[in-house]
């Protein structure tokens, strides 16, 4: 489905009162459905990852912004590299639409936006991730022209406490 600019309003950098609706994006995940937490006041991990993310200039938290409302989020690395002659990847992670605004386009334009922030710093490349067991996801990445070209491996040195 193409987008058209009436899904949206806005997609721009996070600011850290969009804290919450990010989080609680993140929390609408089924993979695991206990990963998020979203009582407030907002544990403050995620308030220093904020921080950590607004400092870092290879790093942008986007939202989708519709009337007033966040609907959408993901997270963009610029990573730079030697492979391929020092070139630079966009990273795309944490991809979220509200469930309530899914199936309409709104992924599909939030994902040519990042990819086109990716080839304004000069990326040669755009890569993501996903879990294996998001077959639907898969699907729409495919749709998009995405590769499935690559194994990922994760280790979880810390169980996160």
């Amino acid at each position: 489905m193409a987008a058209g600019p009436e899904l949206v309003t806005l997609f721009r950098a996070a600011t850290e009162d969009d804290l919450i609706a990010i989080v609680r994006l993140l929390a609408e995940d089924a993979i695991p459905v206990d990963r998020e937490l979203t009582a407030e006041p907002l544990d403050p991990r995620y308030v220093h990852a904020f921080a950590a993310i607004a400092r870092d200039p290879n790093q942008l938290l986007v939202v989708a912004e519709d009337a007033g409302e966040v609907v959408g989020t993901l997270q963009l690395t610029y990573i730079p590299g030697l492979s391929f002659r020092g070139a630079w990847r966009g990273q795309i992670e944490s991809v979220r639409v509200a469930s309530h605004r899914r199936n309409a386009g709104l992924g599909e334009a939030l994902i040519a936006w990042a990819v086109e922030r990716c080839r304004d710093r000069g990326c040669r490349m755009v890569q993501l991730t996903s879990t294996n067991s998001r077959t639907a996801a898969h699907r729409f990445y495919a749709r998009l022209g995405w590769t499935a070209s690559h194994t990922g491996f994760k280790l979880q040195p810390d169980d996160g406490r």
